[in-house]
């Protein structure tokens, strides 16, 4: 009978949970949600220091200073540390710990240099074909990123210059420029944190999708231009004053 008994209680189940089940879910539920909670805000606390150059280029992270700076345990912040690695903003040696990765001046203007070649050529091509409908939802783009976070703005920001690019139909030149884009999001974060510069994309995103309302293929192509030189020029400017800050770091690999 008690055999019995037991493959009784392991075969049929109650459909029912106990109160001591609904207790222990209830924990695990509520521990997953607060774990979560505590990465994404140690993400974005993070995330904005780098970015504003609060902590610098090359500056390592403790750990234990951090945790008790942003009163969480070391169980989020060593995934949130993962998770900015992961987004380019954090490099992590084995046994050495993580530092804020460094900014290269020289990168920056090879993109930038790689953006001009391409994208006027290609916004040309698009210019004379792109729908109504289309620009309709690159102004959708545009309002969405005058309220989207670090992360988001970037996105927004490659959704937009794609969708004006899209009517040329050059996939192999648009696989090439979306590179470009993943490679530098980085950098286009440091002009999210900036509100004059964000401005400044919003006012230029807008001229572009007039332009293309108006046909004016031309004209679109010199305010693309003109449009990528300046976020060259803003970025550099801020690399240049964040690497002046930066300490300097060594690091054997």
């Amino acid at each position: 009978m008690p055999m019995q008994s037991t493959e009784t209680k392991v075969l049929k189940p109650t459909s029912s949970p106990s109160a001591f089940e609904q207790d222990g879910s209830a924990r695990i539920h509520i521990d997953r949600v607060v774990r979560k909670t505590a990465v994404e805000l140690v993400v974005g606390e993070l995330r904005s220091k780098i970015l504003s150059g609060q902590i610098t280029p090359g500056s390592p992270l403790r750990q234990e200073a951090l945790a008790e700076e942003l009163g969480v345990s070391r169980i989020p912040l060593r995934e949130a540390i993962r998770l900015l690695s992961s987004e380019g903003l954090v490099d992590l040696y084995p046994h050495k710990g993580a530092y804020v990765s460094m900014l290269s001046k020289d990168e920056v203007r090879e993109f930038f240099d790689l953006r001009l070649r391409l994208e006027p050529w290609l916004f040309h091509e698009s210019a004379m074909r792109i729908s109504m409908a289309e620009l309709d939802r690159g102004e959708r783009l545009v309002e969405q990123m005058d309220t989207a976070g670090a992360q988001e703005w970037g996105t927004l920001n490659w959704e937009l210059h794609e969708l004006l690019y899209s009517a040329a139909r050059r996939p192999a030149a648009m696989n090439v420029i979306r590179t470009l884009h993943e490679k530098s999001e980085r950098y286009f974060r440091f002009q999210v944190v900036n509100a004059p510069i964000r401005e400044q994309a919003h006012g230029e995103h807008l001229a572009l999708i007039v332009l293309c309302r108006q046909r004016q293929a031309d004209k679109a192509q010199k305010a693309l231009e003109q449009h990528i030189a300046d976020a060259a020029e803003q970025i550099i400017a801020i690399v240049d004053r964040l690497l002046d800050e930066a300490p300097v770091r060594h690091v054997s690999r």
